[in-house]
C-alpha cells in the first residue's frame, strides 16, 4: 500500500482553522465528504465515535483519526494542517496541527491496520513533519507525503 493510492490531492486541505477538536474533525469530515461523495455528518459521526473510545492524537502534532466507512470501496485519506493548533488529548499532551484521516470500507481489516500503521510511522519523522508545516500547497504536501522513505517502508 503507498500513501499516493489512498490519498489524493483533492483531500488535503494547507490550511484550515479549527477553535477545537470537534471543529478541526468537521473539516476532514467535510473534505471526505466531497471527495468520497459521501455525507459529511455520517463521517463525523463515525470519527467522534472512535475518538470517544480514546483520541487519535498519537504526538509530535500530529493525530491520524480514523473510521470505517460504509460506501467506500477501498482506503481513502484526507490531510488537513491547522492553522493554529487545538487540543486534541493526544498521548504526549500537546495540541495537534497534522491530521492524516484514514477511511476504510466496512470489510477492511488488515488493510486498514497496515495503513495506520504506515502514517503512523511517517509522521513520526521529525524532517517530515518540519517540511510538512512549512509546505504552502496541496500539491507540495502530496509529494512529500507520497515520496517514499526507506524507514516508512510497510
Amino acid at each position: 500500500m503507498q500513501i499516493g493510492d489512498i490519498l489524493d490531492r483533492g483531500a488535503i486541505a494547507a490550511r484550515a482553522s479549527a477553535p477545537n477538536k470537534r471543529q478541526a474533525l468537521t473539516a476532514v469530515a467535510e473534505i471526505a465528504a466531497r471527495n468520497f461523495g459521501l455525507d459529511a455528518g455520517t463521517i463525523l459521526e463515525a470519527l467522534s465515535e472512535r475518538e470517544a473510545a480514546g483520541s487519535t492524537g498519537v504526538g509530535y502534532g500530529v493525530a491520524v483519526p480514523h473510521a470505517r466507512l460504509a460506501g467506500l470501496d477501498r482506503m481513502r485519506g484526507v490531510f488537513v494542517r491547522l492553522d493554529v493548533p487545538v487540543e486534541f488529548e493526544s498521548v504526549d499532551e500537546q495540541p495537534v496541527d497534522l491530521i492524516f484521516a484514514l477511511f476504510a470500507p466496512p470489510n477492511a481489516s488488515s488493510e486498514h491496520l497496515r495503513a495506520l500503521a504506515r502514517v503512523s510511522r511517517m509522521l513520526r519523522q521529525g524532517d517530515l513533519r518540519e517540511h510538512l508545516r512549512q509546505a504552502r500547497t496541496p500539491d507540495a504536501i502530496h509529494a512529500l507525503l507520497v515520496q517514499e522513505r526507506p524507514s516508512a517502508a510497510a
